[in-house]
């Protein structure tokens, strides 16, 4: 899991099953959304109620390059703690995963994807030791950078020169680079095979 997820327990004892509920409700969020980056959970009784059993409140706060924030907040009224937590946890995680599924549609409706992007292009140049980045050859002889950032979890150790691979343009700081970059075969595979036109 790339996410870095915190979890954070005020007025309320851990619990292994919940934790464990968490990090599968999140693993989903990085399925929806592979580039998030933070992932926070907090769940809380507020003190007024200890007493009485009543409300307790679960807060998800999403972090999405580059600066968005998703945040959902869902409260449970009466009831057995231990009995309605697992509920409210997962509401709050599918009402976040609306939110996150909403952004994703936007951010990929906003990306300009050529042609022959959506056919396939090679790695031809990478640069694990630095801060992880690369370079990928498109069909009409460009070649445009990409960050590890921009690949599922651990897909980057296992690029190497020629691996095929699939993406979307979008405007960066420098010019282009690609997004969503995703593996479609290794080297020797008929992706490996796309003929590119010259280097510019």
């Amino acid at each position: 899991m790339q996410v870095l997820l915190k979890m954070t327990f005020r007025n309320v004892q851990k619990d292994a099953a919940i934790e464990t509920l968490i990090r599968k409700q999140a693993t989903k969020l990085e399925r929806v959304c592979p580039y998030v980056v933070r992932c926070q959970v907090s769940i809380e009784k507020p003190q007024s109620h200890q007493k009485t059993g009543n409300p307790f409140r679960v807060r998800v706060d999403v972090t999405v390059p580059p600066e968005h924030k998703l945040v959902t907040i869902r409260n449970a009224g009466e009831g057995d703690l231990h009995e309605r937590l697992p509920t409210v946890v997962r509401r709050a995680f599918d009402a976040t995963q609306r939110q996150l599924e909403k952004l994703v549609d936007k951010q990929r409706g906003d990306i300009k994807v050529h042609p022959v992007q959506e056919i396939a292009g090679l790695v031809v140049r990478l640069f694990r030791e630095e801060e992880g980045f690369g370079f990928v050859a498109t069909g009409d002889g460009r070649e445009i950078y990409f960050h590890k950032d921009s690949l599922h979890a651990g897909e980057f150790d296992r690029l190497e020169i020629g691996t095929g691979v699939q993406w979307n343009e979008e405007e960066g700081e420098k010019g282009p680079q690609a997004s969503f970059v995703k593996i479609v075969d290794k080297p020797g595979s008929r992706v490996s095979k796309i003929s590119l036109g010259p280097k510019v």
